[in-house]
């Protein structure tokens, strides 16, 4: 990981922290959250407050977030926003709280500049030993103060205010007076000033976990479903159905169409596809070599196309398929027959335009896994994980190419793949397609047979 360390494509964008007042603040809360603290005199966090260092030296990468269930959270910045979320447990967690902090950014601006802001993100379960359990967390509320109580004391505060205006007699209540100085000179002038920070709840009906292997919960779609990694029948019962697991492509393929969750990227606006296409053989070309052991230089494309005249007829399928739709983009070929049972299917969708369109580009990446540019965008616990299992070769063309390609423009590389941000119009759901007979199934490039069930 040293490799992907230096080039800044792993612990990118987190906060330094090396004042010893910010030092002493984030103790004070890592011992109020998990009654833990550091002994670094510098350390980097990201946007939950979560340090890698502070974790290697506990031996512990869940010490903000205990049984991986509800994460707890320190602020001691703003800045924090545009940090990555590591060791993310659910898709949803990074969006939660930079919401919470863009909402309440002029409260927590003056708060983090007295003390340390520290919360969890709270729901109903608080372990989760089976996979159905998984599916009892529909909602996330967001509770936070700062570790002296600010918050908290600043609310006892203007009650009493609103109790000694309504009182007639208030301005001879000593005890009642006392008590406001006293909050007064922790909270400062909350009449002028008011101190809130309200409970932000977020409905979490479509998401992904890394629990269990991995699992994909879609709810709040036409024709619900739970995608797993691992074969489904580790799952055990589920209240959700039908449950495939990756294996199942024909059923996923024709999930997404119902649903209209997926677009052919030869029909995206907007998109150079012949462009994408070639730098998907690419990456499939360069697992082929690897996996074969053949050498493939400098990875340029000239030495690519070498290697696929040395394999000859032996060259993957998804390249043949991914061919075979270049030459009808650039050269007028045919029109391809790719079904959902090819395995260039998945490598020819993005996911449309709609307000779960990070969490479809992220079950694409798992069914198309040698796409690792796309892995790398959308999926870097995957990718990370996968990363960890190349050779050396191969991790050293990956991160060549991703520094070169994508860490010089991200919002561009992004926008070029996926485009742009959904605006508000593209995030209504558009209306699922009635369901029809699976046999057999149907894809934007053909039909296939119904596959295992």
């Amino acid at each position: 990981m040293k490799r992907l360390i230096a080039k800044g494509l792993m612990f990118g964008n987190l906060i330094e922290v090396t004042s010893p007042a910010l030092i002493d603040r984030y103790k004070r809360a890592m011992k109020h959250l998990c009654g833990r603290e550091t002994e670094l005199t510098d350390f980097h966090i990201d946007i939950s407050g979560y340090s890698p260092e502070i974790g290697a030296e506990l031996g512990d990468d869940l010490y903000l977030n205990p049984n991986g269930a509800n994460r707890q959270f320190i602020l001691l910045t703003t800045a924090q926003k545009t940090a990555p979320l590591l060791n993310a447990k659910f898709s949803t967690s990074r969006g939660i709280i930079r919401q919470f902090i863009e909402t309440n950014e002029a409260q927590l601006f003056a708060l983090t500049a007295r003390d340390a802001v520290a919360g969890e993100l709270q729901n109903s379960v608080f372990e989760i030993s089976t996979p159905a359990k998984l599916l009892d967390i529909r909602r996330i509320t967001v509770e936070a103060d700062t570790i002296g109580g600010h918050v908290a004391d600043a609310g006892k505060l203007a009650k009493l205010i609103d109790r000694f205006r309504a009182e007639p007699d208030g301005w001879r209540d000593d005890l009642l007076i006392a008590e406001m100085i006293k909050l007064a000179k922790k909270t400062g002038d909350v009449t002028r000033v008011p101190i809130t920070l309200p409970q932000m709840t977020f409905e979490q009906p479509n998401f992904w976990t890394s629990h269990f292997g991995g699992m994909y919960v879609f709810r709040d779609v036409g024709f619900p479903v739970v995608i797993s990694t691992l074969p489904r029948e580790s799952l055990g019962a589920l209240p959700i159905s039908p449950v495939f697991d990756l294996g199942h492509r024909n059923q996923i393929a024709e999930w997404l169409e119902r649903n209209q969750l997926a677009e052919p990227i030869v029909q995206a606006r907007g998109m150079d596809a012949a462009a994408v296409i070639r730098q998907k053989m690419d990456f499939i070309l360069v697992e082929a070599a690897d996996t074969l052991g053949l050498e493939i230089g400098d990875a340029r494309r000239t030495e690519l196309r070498k290697i696929a005249h040395r394999l000859g007829t032996s060259l993957p399928l998804a390249i043949q398929g991914l061919a075979a739709l270049l030459r009808w983009i650039e050269a007028g070929g045919p029109w391809p027959r790719i079904s959902s049972e090819h395995p260039a299917y998945f490598y020819t969708l993005r996911a449309r335009a709609h307000k779960d369109r990070n969490l479809v580009n992220m079950l694409l990446s798992e069914l198309a896994p040698m796409d690792v540019r796309q892995m790398y965008i959308v999926h870097k616990e995957l990718f990370y994980a996968q990363y960890a299992r190349w050779s050396d070769r191969k991790r050293q063309y990956v991160a060549d190419f991703l520094e070169r390609e994508y860490a010089v423009d991200k919002q561009g590389a992004r926008e070029s793949l996926f485009g742009p941000e959904p605006g508000m119009d593209d995030r209504q759901r558009p209306e699922p397609k009635p369901a029809r007979d699976l046999g057999p199934v149907a894809g934007p490039w053909g039909r296939a047979s119904r596959g295992r069930t």
